[in-house]
């Protein structure tokens, strides 16, 4: 199992790229534009589909056998799923583009069906393993959710077509967002997080009593977003957000209990930055959660998108890119160096990959998002167009950083 995750990585870390160029290209304006055009559809989708899922969706199938301790119920089929994932994907991206409603409803449409394709693949092998423990639950959530996602996407979609939702279409698209982020990239974050921190952190003998409590608050959150969107009640909403904030609160004090009996001093820059991205968005979700239980009607549309780029890419991004940082190494040396351990001499992982250019990078590329938010947030145009400009340079830099793995 070293192809199939592979494409869907380096699929991604090339979306990755193409985003942050046409970023720079544009000076960062698409950002400070209203999200909801179509350019800023292109955008996102190309952050969101063509990089995040695609990387979620090769980790999940690179991470899953090893929970399991089984193989995937079908290779093959995750290479059909490839294909039409990442065709319909393509095809999405050109129809945003172009603006073009027909080829916006077949594309999202046959990325959908990729994404079902995804959800049988592993939703067998999650239920053929029998092996039901919080990383497996947020596993099935997750690509559960991403069903869901991927279905209101498609019908998303098909209404630039037929229009044939009328007011519900902005009702579903704030539905279609929250699924994406909290139930798909959320729980998938927390469940492979419960996995792969304590490998990291060499932890053992920590109580796992909250890790249940987290998935219940969390799914919670997840049904009172779809709810309060659906049905545009405040108050569901409100409930959302705080279930959602309680949450991570909680998730960070778990991590904190994994980090206090770890045995491994120094887990690695791209770790390290990843719990602290954990930590500053459980404190801006209290912030923002209490915000629009008492101001719903009074906070200010900058507000909104600056929490929802804290989120996906303060959070999401910087979890993705910390995690590359351990799982690139990690397959490039078990696919290049594993089959002539004890026959030469190989490098270590570490070898391939040093840490403080990881950090270095890592703490740029915070820096330069800071200084967007505060631009979002303050409604300077010239500071978003600067700051966007830099973090996607920081950004290459990273992911070229990254890339050199693949030289060695």
């Amino acid at each position: 199992m070293f192809k199939l995750p592979f494409s869907f990585i380096v699929t991604g870390m090339i979306s990755f790229v193409l985003y942050h160029v046409l970023t720079l290209l544009d000076f960062a304006g698409w950002i400070t534009d209203y999200p909801r055009t179509p350019d800023g559809w292109y955008m996102v989708h190309l952050l969101v589909l063509g990089w995040a899922t695609m990387i979620a969706m090769g980790a999940i199938y690179q991470l899953v056998p090893v929970v399991l301790q089984s193989a995937i119920y079908s290779e093959k089929l995750g290479f059909v799923q490839y294909g039409l994932f990442t065709s319909g994907t393509a095809g999405l991206l050109f129809a945003f583009r172009t603006a073009h409603a027909g080829w916006t409803a077949i594309c999202a449409t046959a990325a959908f069906l990729g994404i079902m394709l995804f959800l049988w693949n592993i939703g067998v092998t999650l239920w053929k393993s029998h092996r039901w423990n919080p990383v497996t639950l947020c596993a099935a959530s997750a690509v559960c959710y991403l069903g869901l996602t991927g279905m209101s996407g498609m019908l998303l979609g098909m209404d630039f077509h037929f229009n044939w939702l009328g007011i519900v279409h902005d009702r579903l698209f704030g539905a279609h967002v929250w699924l994406g982020m909290t139930g798909w990239f959320g729980l998938l974050i927390i469940g492979f997080s419960y996995k792969l921190l304590p490998m990291f952190l060499l932890a053992h003998h920590y109580s796992e009593r909250l890790q249940k409590v987290i998935i219940l608050l969390w799914n919670a959150a997840v049904w009172c977003g779809v709810l309060g969107f659906m049905t545009d009640w405040g108050f569901v909403k409100s409930i959302a957000f705080l279930l959602l904030a309680g949450a991570l609160v909680l998730y960070c004090c778990h991590v904190q209990q994994m980090y206090a009996v770890r045995h491994k001093p120094d887990p690695g820059a791209g770790v390290t930055w990843a719990i602290w991205a954990a930590r500053l968005l459980a404190a801006e979700a209290v912030i923002a959660s209490v915000s629009y239980t008492l101001i719903p009607d009074q906070l200010p549309h900058s507000f909104i998108v600056m929490i929802v780029w804290s989120y996906l890419y303060g959070w999401v991004g910087i979890t993705i890119m910390g995690y590359l940082s351990k799982i690139v190494p990690f397959l490039w040396w078990t696919h290049k160096y594993g089959p002539q351990v004890g026959k030469i001499k190989v490098p270590t992982m570490g070898q391939l990959l040093l840490e403080r250019p990881i950090h270095t990078s890592l703490a740029v590329l915070a820096f330069c998002l800071l200084l967007l938010l505060i631009g979002m947030g303050s409604g300077q145009g010239v500071l978003v167009g600067a700051a966007g400009s830099a973090l996607s340079i920081a950004a290459l830099i990273y992911m070229s950083v990254i890339a050199r793995v693949f030289t060695k």
